[in-house]
């Protein structure tokens, strides 16, 4: 069992950066994939970004390639989104979530344990 729980959001304007973060605990951390998905209102949730366990691989969704950058820190048990270049559709609340899967997963139904969420709001 995985409790997450994610902080950093916030209200930011167009063009600038937000670091979030995602606190793991209950279970060893760098046992798991670990991912960020979105979800703005009225669409489905969708992968932003996801990492293995040592961090060596990465996968990005190509709507926030070369803008967002995962990355994670398994002796604090957290892992990290750096966001830049916000533009407003990235307002969404974000979701960081666990999985036991052999690779890193793109799709949320891999993952086995979420967090609730930290809402970014992205004005123009």
């Amino acid at each position: 069992q995985v409790q997450l729980v994610e902080s950093g959001g916030g209200l930011v304007q167009t063009g600038g950066s937000r670091r979030l973060s995602c606190a793991a605990s209950g279970s060893t951390f760098s046992n798991y994939k670990m991912g960020w998905f979105r979800q703005a209102p009225g669409k489905e949730r969708e992968f932003v970004a996801g990492i293995s366990w040592g961090g060596a691989i990465t996968r990005l969704a190509d709507s926030v390639k070369g803008r967002f950058t995962i990355s994670r820190d398994n002796s604090r048990n957290t892992v990290y989104l750096q966001m830049n270049s916000l533009k407003p559709e990235d307002t969404a609340i974000y979701h960081c979530a666990a999985a036991r899967n052999p690779w890193v997963p793109t799709t949320a139904n891999r993952y086995d344990y979420w967090g609730q969420g930290t809402q970014v709001t992205v004005s123009s």
